[in-house]
């Protein structure tokens, strides 16, 4: 009786999974029409710089081109190498920029997120309205702001307004408050840890994965960022890539020539978000794994 009853109820959980396995390739087929709808447009940069002017102009196919180096020879000649210039600029505002935005964000993520002090919940309701502003309404007040501070059309004008992202304060609060328990720092401060101490050596590492999404968050938007430096900056040597793609391609409409050099620059640009990707997912995933209190 027990036999009969085990498998008619393995019969009955074996027929009820079916429908799900049978309906789960929906979600993973949406899933992979639009990871090919965003990778079309990738791949397509890839085959149009490696080919010639001529085989760009005359053929509009996935197939790749014989002149992919010599691409990259014209545009590292271009105005003596001025794109690699603007490379070094996007690394730098990208770079500096996720940093300091980083520590200022895990500094105030977690003061908000395991302090209790008076107007707390008012700074994070700021903060929250921050998020909810576009990037382009606070451009020109910020132009603005740095002219009369003489730091228009300097490394500074772009450094400054990315080390506060708003976004990042609100996620770093919010993984504090959940990976970062008050039993933990009560036990700190009666083995007689200062705040700092505590901040440092155990707040820090239980935000690693948030901090690492924050970094990532802001390179990635830095790095693609237009308006800002479009709005702040004359000087053409200090162009970020993107700005400086867009003055060729403007020049390209009286120069074709220039095209190949827009898309190969396109290709070179996007390199360096691919390889962060690639090794930040390494250490995103030991994080996750190792970033919990073991008992």
């Amino acid at each position: 009786m027990t036999s009969l009853t085990l498998t008619a109820g393995t019969g009955l959980k074996a027929n009820a999974a079916r429908p799900g396995r049978r309906t789960a390739w929906v979600p993973t087929l949406v899933l992979l029409l639009g990871a090919l709808y965003c990778l079309i447009p990738v791949i397509w940069v890839f085959m149009a710089a490696s080919k010639t002017r001529s085989e760009l102009f005359s053929t509009f196919t996935l197939a790749p081109g014989s002149g992919l180096f010599d691409n990259i020879h014209d545009l590292s000649l271009y105005r003596d190498g001025i794109f690699w210039q603007w490379m070094g600029n996007s690394a730098l505002y990208a770079g500096g920029g996720a940093i300091l935005s980083t520590l200022v964000s895990a500094a105030g993520g977690y003061a908000l997120g395991r302090f209790s002090f008076r107007g707390r919940e008012f700074v994070f309701k700021l903060i929250l309205a921050g998020v909810l502003v576009p990037g382009i309404v606070l451009a020109i007040p910020q132009y603005l702001l740095l002219s009369e501070m003489h730091l228009a059309n300097t490394y500074g004008a772009m450094l400054l307004p990315s080390i506060l992202s708003p976004y990042g304060v609100y996620l770093v609060r919010i993984y504090a408050a959940a990976a970062v328990p008050v039993e933990l720092l009560e036990a700190a401060r009666m083995d007689g840890a200062g705040e700092w101490r505590i901040f440092t050596r155990i707040a820090m590492p239980l935000l690693t994965p948030g901090l690492i999404t924050v970094f990532l968050f802001q390179f990635v938007g830095i790095w693609n960022n237009f308006l800002l430096p479009y709005v702040m900056l004359a000087d053409d040597t200090k162009f970020p890539v993107t700005l400086g793609l867009y003055t060729l391609l403007a020049q390209g409409s009286s120069q074709p020539a220039l095209y190949t050099l827009v898309i190969t620059g396109c290709l070179l640009a996007i390199l360096p978000l691919i390889a962060l990707f690639l090794v930040i997912q390494r250490f995103w995933s030991l994080d996750l794994l190792s970033g919990s209190i073991k008992s």
